[in-house]
């Protein structure tokens, strides 16, 4: 009994860990392939919380035109892609043009209808929107909810999710081959027997009871 108490809290922090490594992943290899600094590909905003005080929450990755600016070719390709994105979002041509760049949430997966997390993402949305940013949810993997990635289309967020069949304004992995100009796919598969082998020992102390 105690073994299994242990390995369940410890898969859940597993599980956290991974998706933690994936959002940090995620901000490396953006910052790293489009060369861009810390300060830039950083974004944050600040928010009322519920007992008055002001927090800053920070996301996981930004792209803003600006600051690749210097690499023309670069640069229109991010263009044309948010573009394509926001005419899948069905925006205007005036709102399209003022869009100046991306900002994103990075989950490696998101099967969770929790509502706080739904409302405080659509609150990432809009202030990226006030700012002229696009709003992305990136998933790594499949693990979606329909019902909540629908909601967030609704309300105008674009939403990448893991599948490596698609559009680059639907999938993830699409979007770092023909955006980013990386295979993120590729590294995973390369990768795959270490992380799993990594897994499988940390998975292993846990169901031990001593």
């Amino acid at each position: 009994m105690y073994a299994a108490h242990k390995a369940a809290g410890g898969m859940t922090s597993v599980y956290r860990q991974i998706g933690f490594g994936c959002e940090r992943l995620f901000k490396a290899l953006v910052q790293d392939n489009f060369e861009l600094t810390a300060d830039q590909v950083h974004w944050s905003y600040t928010a009322e919380k519920k007992d008055g005080t002001i927090g800053t929450l920070t996301l996981d990755a930004r792209i803003d035109l600006a600051h690749i600016g210097t690499k023309p070719e670069i640069r229109q390709r991010v263009r044309a892609w948010l573009d394509r994105c926001c005419q899948k979002l069905e925006m205007s041509a005036e709102r399209t043009a003022q869009i100046k760049g991306v900002v994103f949430e990075v989950r490696q997966g998101y099967k969770s209808a929790d509502a706080g997390r739904q409302n405080k993402d659509l609150q990432f949305g809009m202030n990226a929107e006030h700012q002229n940013y696009l709003p992305v949810l990136a998933v790594i993997s499949t693990q979606v909810s329909h019902t909540v990635i629908r909601r967030y289309r609704n309300a105008k967020m674009l939403v990448l999710t893991g599948t490596q069949r698609g559009a680059d304004v639907d999938s993830t992995y699409e979007f770092f081959r023909s955006v980013v100009g990386f295979d993120l796919a590729n590294f995973f598969e390369r990768n795959s027997e270490q992380m799993r082998k990594r897994c499988t020992s940390i998975l292993g102390q846990l169901l031990t009871p001593a």
